[in-house]
């Protein structure tokens, strides 16, 4: 019975980071954001969302170091720094798109793909320069 409400609240917790994740991104978007804490908000969603980790998953327990410390501070950091009403309102409205179905947008994470493995290849070109 206790693991039941264990991986129950481990489940809400996750949900929620992941409602805080859209809300930092709705936030991005209001002029009211000071341009600081859009930036902050942008690294923090583009991090998140991105299929390349600070320290791949694959490493045993500091795999998921991000995913449980550096993603959850990073959504904090974010949400100190943008004014309380805006945040209220996103919320808001995050709750009415997750209500209507249309949280999923498909060319968002294709845009973030995209911007990252453009990183990668820039990166590489780099690399490839310095040691040939």
């Amino acid at each position: 019975m206790g693991e039941a409400k264990a991986i129950e609240k481990v489940k809400n917790k996750a949900r929620e980071i992941k409602q805080n994740v859209f809300v930092l991104f709705l936030a991005y978007k209001d002029p009211r954001v000071p341009w600081y804490a859009k930036l902050f908000a942008a690294l923090v969603v583009a991090y998140a969302f991105s299929p390349i980790d600070l320290i791949p998953d694959f490493i045993p327990i500091l795999g998921y170091l991000d995913d449980l410390i550096i993603v959850p501070l990073g959504i904090t950091l974010a949400l100190k720094m943008i004014p309380q009403p805006v945040i209220a309102e996103c919320r808001d409205r995050a709750e009415e798109i997750r209500k209507q179905g249309k949280q999923k947008n498909w060319v968002t994470g294709a845009l973030f793909i995209l911007i990252w493995i453009l990183v990668v290849v820039w990166i590489g070109s780099i690399c490839y320069k310095l040691f040939t």
